[in-house]
């Protein structure tokens, strides 16, 4: 019986990170921190499930999240819950605004494996129906949690040309755009990531 193939999942050492400036909350000066820990020679792949549990490591996320103006300026963001079937129990039943997840060894290849890993997962998870810009804004930590302690995201925003986003697996429920108005309202009921996002970029 042959045993079952570990991920390994992309890391950088949080000694460097706290090197570049550690932070809490969000960044929005990528070129500073990116630049750095996005060279090959700072970039490790480790197996995941030891990661989750070493905070000497950050495991690098992008984190996209999705905004639509309507035709009278109204702002809109895709939100959804965390369903009990995704990869981090720990974030369960939580609210968030972000797509993505882990960049691993299968993205690697003759162009980088960060784009590769993220359009993997955005592919993955949801169905964009329509056209879109995209920018990568900031940076966002929390080691206020074990789950932040072991994770940096990476953010980037993606402006919609209409409100056609839509889940593809369970674990992202109850999706949709609503209102800013109405994330902010129920702000607490999201991970610390999205509540990080909305106030910096929504706020």
């Amino acid at each position: 019986m042959s045993a079952v193939k570990t991920e390994q999942v992309m890391v950088v050492k949080t000694e460097l990170f706290h090197q570049l400036g550690c932070f809490q909350g969000f960044n929005s000066d990528t070129e500073t921190y990116l630049a750095t820990l996005l060279a090959p020679a700072n970039i490790q792949y480790l197996p995941r499930d030891e990661m989750e549990q070493d905070p000497s490591y950050k495991q690098l996320i992008p984190y996209c999240i999705f905004q639509y103006t309507d035709e009278n300026g109204g702002r809109h963001v895709f939100q959804y819950t965390r369903g009990s079937g995704g990869g981090e129990a720990r974030l369960h039943a939580k609210k968030s605004v972000g797509i993505g997840g882990h960049i691993s060894t299968e993205d690697l290849g003759e162009t980088c494996a960060y784009e590769v890993g993220m359009k993997r997962e955005l592919d993955e998870e949801i169905n964009i129906d329509t056209k879109y810009t995209q920018q990568m804004v900031g940076l966002i930590n929390d080691d206020s949690n074990d789950v932040g302690k072991v994770h940096l995201g990476v953010v980037h925003v993606f402006t919609v040309d209409a409100p056609k986003v839509h889940s593809q697996e369970l674990e992202i429920a109850g999706a949709g755009f609503e209102p800013i108005e109405t994330l902010m309202q129920d702000i607490e009921q999201y991970e610390t990531w999205s509540q990080f996002c909305l106030k910096a970029l929504f706020g």
